[in-house]
């Protein structure tokens, strides 16, 4: 029998549970660079600045989605994929609860992100990512996606990577 205690599905990038995960995922990842560069966490101010910049109107339709991944009924992670050109979707937002790492839903959760990049018409897919974020790099790589050239200069992107959704 399947496992089904994940569940996915698109949601608005501002429901309640979409903004509480967003919450938790910036708040991780900028701690850790806080951490590494400056031996700090995010100072509040600094977290809400950043969270409000980036409100996630990119993950709407009709060019995006924005997935919640569901454990046994408990929001427990995102994804997010939209549409940077007419072929080319970007995977961003990927994030699971700590305490849910391990149980198949950051897999689950790119897959179906992969699923609504190809729905949304999308032959390739790509992300960036930074260097200190090595569990999601090996986790690009275990799923098939390859490191590339740079393909923006966003600020924290350290890493890129692709996935042809063609042969995937």
């Amino acid at each position: 029998m399947p496992d089904v205690s994940w569940t996915i599905a698109a949601e608005p990038h501002d429901s309640p549970d979409a903004l509480a995960l967003w919450r938790a995922y910036y708040t991780e990842v900028s701690d850790r660079w806080y951490q590494r560069y400056e031996g700090r966490d995010t100072d509040a101010d600094e977290l809400e600045r950043e969270i409000a910049a980036d409100p996630g109107g990119h993950l709407m339709p009709p060019k995006g989605r924005l997935l919640v991944g569901r454990y046994r009924g408990e929001p427990a992670g995102m994804a997010g994929v939209w549409l940077a050109d007419a072929g080319t979707a970007e995977l961003t937002r990927v994030y699971v609860r700590a305490d849910l790492r391990g149980t198949g839903g950051a897999a689950r959760l790119v897959a179906a992100a992969e699923d609504a990049a190809r729905d949304l018409g999308a032959e390739l897919i790509r992300l960036d990512t930074r260097t200190d974020l090595v569990e999601a790099r090996a986790l690009y790589a275990r799923l098939g996606y390859t490191e590339t050239e740079a393909f923006n200069d966003a600020l924290y992107a350290e890493h890129w990577f692709s996935k042809d959704l063609k042969a995937a």
